[in-house]
């Protein structure tokens, strides 16, 4: 239907269709209120007292208060109940101080999961070593708020002015260090001056927090050499084995070694001592047998040729004849182990 058919049926100033429906509304009378005499003070009364009202805050225990007045910092106050001028007057923030925040250096967490995923920022994670090498790594900065007021007020954009010290820090420690300390035996000293160096900045900023750990999550060298660097470690792994396999052998053979040498000591000390004082009892010997040959030389010069004569023919019988004639009073002289039986016609004569 077109606009010019409506303005033909309208009729009337009251601008009725005069074909359609007709409705008849019901009139309402509303009560005449009088706006004058005390209604309105006990309004605006009760207005200034929920105004007044809203100036009650509660600061929770893991919390801070941080009041302003307009705009101002005025007092920081401490769990539990507290009031306020209302707004605008004073304004209240209750940050949680307790609350371990974490800025993540070199990745993104995606979906925390599990499984967790992330996502790698090489822009952030690639950096260079003393010697010259790339290292890619990443971190995980935890800090707690130290000062509500400081943190709230003293820096803009706290967070990723956090973000932007950690990784100006760890480039700076990384590149005092060369590829085989920040990949194998460096690791905790890197996080320990990383940390050291970090707070020394937040503290020159007086951002009101304090770092609270420095954590290295991944480091490895850049996917383009990860290769060769596994050979090399590789191969390293292969020498410090080698090198303790030498060790242990070393650490056996030695002490048998210096065992076997003692005993040889001890066994040449003992021959030596042994030689000596048979010496020592073989001229002591000469010279009792030196002074009882100047006493009697004819006797123990047969003495000594008896004695030699019955050790050089051991296990022989063994008889002296005397020279000197029929006479004698012992004419056989028996030198066997048990003896000779003397002739009976020999023990005649000599009766």
């Amino acid at each position: 239907m077109a606009w010019d058919d409506f303005d033909q049926r309208r009729k009337g100033p009251d601008d009725r269709f005069d074909g359609g429906p007709q409705f008849n509304l019901p009139q309402l009378k509303l009560p005449n209120v009088q706006m004058g005499g005390p209604v309105i003070y006990v309004i605006i009364a009760a207005l200034v007292l929920i105004w007044l009202g809203t100036g009650i805050y509660t600061v929770g225990p893991r919390e801070q208060g941080v009041v302003l007045r307009f705009g101002r910092y005025v007092r920081t106050t401490t769990p539990g109940l507290h009031y306020h001028l209302p707004y605008p007057i004073e304004t209240v923030f209750t940050p949680e101080v307790t609350e371990v925040r974490r800025v993540e250096i070199g990745f993104r967490t995606i979906d925390p999961g599990p499984p967790a995923r992330y996502t790698n920022v090489p822009s952030e994670s690639l950096m260079l070593t003393g010697d010259e090498n790339i290292v890619d790594l990443d971190m995980i900065v935890q800090y707690v708020i130290r000062d509500a007021r400081k943190f709230l007020f003293n820096v803009k954009d706290l967070p990723r002015t956090i973000k932007n010290a950690s990784e100006a820090a760890l480039r700076e420690v990384i590149g005092r260090r060369n590829i085989d300390e920040a990949l194998t035996t460096g690791k905790i000293p890197i996080q320990e001056d990383t940390k050291a160096l970090l707070q020394q900045i937040l503290d020159e900023y007086d951002a009101g927090v304090q770092v609270v750990a420095v954590q290295l999550q991944d480091v490895q060298p850049p996917a383009q050499v990860l290769d060769a660097f596994k050979d090399v470690a590789s191969a390293r792994e292969d020498k410090e084995r080698m090198i303790r396999e030498a060790e242990g052998y070393k650490n056996a053979i030695l002490p048998e070694t210096r065992g076997k040498v003692e005993k040889i000591l001890r066994e040449a000390e003992a021959y030596r001592a042994e030689k000596v004082k048979r010496a020592m009892g073989d001229a002591q010997r000469f010279l009792q047998v030196l002074r009882e040959y100047k006493k009697a030389p004819d006797i123990t010069q047969k003495r000594l040729y008896i004695e030699t004569m019955e050790e050089i023919l051991p296990g022989m019988e063994k008889f002296i004849l005397d020279s000197g004639g029929k006479n004698s009073v012992l004419p056989l002289l028996p030198l066997g182990p048990q003896g000779v039986n003397i002739p009976a016609s020999s023990q005649e004569k000599r009766q």
